[in-house]
């Protein structure tokens, strides 16, 4: 039985209430994943276009909706595009080409009903960086609108292919303030960038780092040319539309959504007087009209190669900023986006996009809350809001040129004022995690004092190794018991387990007492993996020979047989010892598993350690009880490790160390003899009468009967030490009470 037994190693085991454990293979859980291959394909198919879930119910209701926000969007988009294209150094039509592609597009793949796709700020000006530097290491080899198209083609496929695979998971690893950090940094890059063109100032580089711009600006305030006519008058127009319309919608709540569309349609209003006043002011050419670069775009090799070391900055912008606009959107208004159909959407938009020109896009945050206030009903609002800026392109065309450039930086810096992180917001960060609150300072001040691309790596880097400091050093607790009445009611009172230090979260008038002597209690904060493994051995040991009796009486031993590392007092010492039994001999650790989710073999393996070193110090065996154990593989693991059972009656699981070079383990008996505390018996259990999922008294035990040092719960775990407790210690009944008592007091003021 026990050879069998080490074939079996590796093997996983699963609980079922009316039988002994059953052992299926590693193959059988991998074909669980997938059952039936087949409906697993008609279901990613399916999955990649979600629009046939909605679209066979469109109905009149949904409609008057959507013609509203497009509508809207679509009359702000614009003007928004040509904006944000000047901000990439490109023409203004590229940006309405962007537009076009992404609002038709997405409504295809899309599962948010509110993002807007197309041309943003921070997506404009990292390509004008990005442009920058190709011209500076190849000058004047491609020109701008080449190098904004082949790197919207290639980005567009690198976030395509992390949707089609599902790894949109590795979104989740960035975390708000580190977004919020590079977005609040990229809107005060893009201000001090566009201040210049609002007062006409040239004569410098306005995409050099943001304290440098702010400081040549300064400088060339003496330089202010006509311009500032243009710019200055925008934007105040734009403020003082947005905040006399919100003032009225307060005072006159039933006109609130007439003042709503009036403020909606401000940049275009301005836009539109602005080129007017252009266009009295000084009269020439006219324009081609439409979409002039359709066709084959040209995929130049060394460009891309030329383009590599920036693909990294422009995906993450790209994946990061859509799919935090889609979950934000997506939590107000009460549905879940899936994060790797946003890709799938995003992926496509910006491949088909080339096509027609268009550079990288990506969702908005403007322009998506105003979708959302406008009230739409579903992605097919993205629709009109294209036809509106193909309208745009046909006819309109030739007035485009007549926008004033100070007229299009008052509308960008209006725009990405909300992208800046309120101080309420900044203040909750600092009062949730003060940790996160230094990676959004960190990123606002390397994009403002560098690039966007040392700050977005710098966001990343840190939340990385917050997470990783996090992870690696967790809390752990010893825990003590606090009896809890129900209703005042004595005889519905059950138990509750909390740390055993002032932890400011349990009430300090509640005296939590320690378990008893020979017993201690531990939970875990984290998941149990290699990172973290070392210090949860270091904790558990220390505390163990800080608070438990040594098993060894040093007097006796030799100095040359002694360890190295803990020799003791070089001749013995009598008060030494006596100290040492005044102490409770430790008879059993319990470990609660509650919020343990995974293992690996580091981590068994330092479990086996910190066991192997306590009963080195104990000098006798110590039970290791788990509670909380719902995993079938952290169960297997932890078998596979020795631990379960009672190995002074029962055969091991494992050969003695999984990660050991060599192991001199021996396998002894396999036949149980002991009586298992939960169930009463190591028989079979018979179920006969009962229906499944009931298990009655003395019937059954909701865990397996082989591992009886597995339990359900903490309070069932620490009901098992005790009871181990009185079996292995009978002596302590006829012991000195005297020493007992000593013992229970020295527990007390350690755990404390």
């Amino acid at each position: 039985m026990a050879t069998e037994r080490a074939k079996n190693f590796g093997k996983k085991i699963l609980a079922y209430p009316n039988d002994q454990p059953s052992v299926v293979s590693s193959k059988d859980w991998v074909h669980n994943l997938a059952r039936d291959p087949k409906n697993f394909l008609v279901l990613y198919i399916t999955r990649l276009f979600p629009i046939f879930g909605w679209i066979t119910r469109y109905n009149v209701g949904w409609l008057t909706g959507d013609i509203i926000a497009g509508l809207t969007v679509g009359m702000v988009l614009v003007p928004q595009s040509m904006s944000y294209a000047t901000i990439a150094t490109l023409p203004p039509e590229y940006g309405l080409y962007s537009a076009f592609v992404g609002t038709i597009t997405y409504c295809l793949f899309a599962t948010s009903k509110d993002v807007s796709i197309g041309p943003v700020a921070v997506m404009s000006l990292t390509v004008s960086q990005i442009i920058k530097y190709i011209d500076h290491k190849h000058p004047n080899e491609w020109s701008n609108p080449e190098i904004a198209i082949n790197l919207a083609f290639i980005c567009g496929f690198i976030v395509l292919g992390i949707g089609l695979l599902r790894l949109g998971w590795i979104v989740e690893l960035i975390p708000v303030p580190a977004v919020a950090g590079f977005m609040t940094g990229s809107a005060i890059n893009i201000t001090a960038s566009q201040v210049p063109g609002l007062m006409g100032i040239t004569g410098f580089d306005t995409r050099a780092a943001t304290y440098h711009v702010i400081i040549n600006t300064l400088k060339g305030l003496g330089r202010t040319k006509k311009d500032a006519a243009f710019g200055l008058v925008g934007l105040f127009t734009l403020y003082a539309i947005r905040i006399t319309c919100d003032r009225l919608a307060r005072r006159y709540p039933r006109r609130a959504r007439l003042l709503f569309f009036i403020s909606a349609f401000r940049s275009a209003f301005v836009i539109v007087v602005l080129t007017l006043a252009s266009w009295l002011y000084t009269r020439h050419r006219r324009s081609k009209k439409g979409l002039k670069h359709v066709g084959t775009p040209n995929i130049d090799p060394k460009l891309l190669s030329a383009l590599a070391p920036k693909f990294p900055v422009a995906t993450i912008i790209l994946l990061l900023e859509h799919i935090a606009i889609s979950k934000s959107f997506g939590r107000i208004n009460g549905y879940k986006i899936d994060p790797n159909q946003e890709l799938v959407a995003i992926g496509v938009t910006n491949t088909v996009g080339t096509v027609f020109g268009a550079y990288p896009a990506t969702g908005s945050f403007s322009r998506s809350a105003l979708k959302a206030k406008s009230g739409v009903r579903t992605p097919a609002a993205g629709i009109l809001s294209g036809i509106i800026v193909l309208v745009s392109l046909y006819g309109l065309t030739p007035a485009f040129y007549w926008i004033p450039t100070a007229g299009l930086s008052a509308v960008i810096i209006h725009a990405v004022a909300d992208l800046v992180t309120k101080p309420s917001q900044v203040y909750a960060y600092w009062r949730i995690s003060p940790f996160e609150f230094f990676i959004w300072a960190a990123a606002v001040l390397v994009t403002i004092f560098s690039s966007i691309e040392n700050g977005i790596y710098v966001s990343l880097s840190t939340s990385a190794a917050l997470l990783i400091f996090r992870l690696a050093h967790p809390r752990g607790h010893f825990l003590g018991r606090v009896r809890v009445h129900a209703n005042g009611s004595t005889s519905d009172a059950r138990d509750v387990f909390v740390p055993l230090i002032d932890n400011n979260v349990i009430n300090p008038q509640i005296r939590v007492e320690p378990p008893q002597p020979g017993i201690l209690i531990y939970r875990f904060e984290e998941t149990f993996l290699y990172p973290n493994c070392s210090i949860f051995n270091s904790e558990v040991v220390d505390h163990v020979k800080a608070n438990t009796r040594r098993g060894k009486d040093l007097r006796l031993i030799p100095l040359s047989d002694r360890p190295w590392n803990d020799p003791g007092s070089r001749h013995g010492s009598t008060a030494e010892w006596e100290e040492n039994v005044a102490r409770p001999v430790l008879r059993a650790i319990v470990l609660d598993f509650s919020t343990v989710s995974q293992v690996d073999t580091t981590s068994v393996q330092a479990l086996i350690d910190a066991r192997d070193e306590i009963e080195r110090w104990t000098n006798h065996s110590v039970e290791f009880h788990f509670a909380s154990i719902l995993s079938p593989w952290i169960r297997r693991s932890l078998i596979a490790g020795g631990f379960g059972y009672d190995r002074r009656i029962q055969s091991p699981h494992r050969l003695h160390d999984v990660a050991a070079i060599a192991s001199d383990g021996n396998l002894q008996s396999d036949k149980p003899t002991a009586t298992d505390i939960e169930t009463g018996g190591w028989e079979e259990p018979s179920l006969t009468g009962s229906s499944y999922g009931e298990i009655h008294h003395g019937e059954a035990s909701v865990v397996q009967v082989d591992t009886p040092f597995f339990h359900l719960d903490l309070a069932e775990a620490v009901a098992a030490a005790e009871i181990g407790l009185l079996k292995l210690s009978p002596q302590s009944s006829t012991s000195s009470s005297h020493s007992v008592e000593n013992d229970d007091v020295k527990h007390n003021d350690s755990s404390a």
